[in-house]
């Protein structure tokens, strides 16, 4: 009981940090993406390029927040440690019968023999 109480408390804590940290990552993506636009629209920094730098350079970082998001609030939400235990259960559970079959097809090939 206290090991159940233990892990949900570490996983509810791993938790917190991950949208703790995607948080923070929102928070220096808005910042970061109106400095580089302010640097570029205001201060001429990158002018002598013919294309607009800026908007690749905050559409790529769009990108890469929205694949951390994806990992925080969908792929970590569900693949979790008791996910994990599932699918080790099942597999397990799919070897063991698998070998009882195989046994089983020896024993009826030896008592045939016999």
């Amino acid at each position: 009981m206290e090991k159940e109480v233990h892990e949900q408390y570490e996983y509810a804590r791993r938790r917190l940090r991950q949208k703790k940290i995607l948080y923070f990552h929102f928070v220096l993506f808005l910042l970061g993406s109106l400095f580089i636009f302010i640097a570029n629209r205001f201060f001429g920094f990158g002018a002598n390029t013919e294309q607009n730098w800026c908007i690749w350079a905050i559409t790529i970082w769009f990108f890469i927040f929205i694949l951390h998001f994806i990992k925080v609030y969908i792929t970590d939400r569900f693949m979790n440690k008791k996910w994990e235990r599932e699918q080790i259960d099942r597999l397990v559970a799919l070897q063991q019968k698998r070998i009882s079959q195989l046994e089983s097809r020896i024993n009826e090939d030896t008592e045939n023999k016999i």
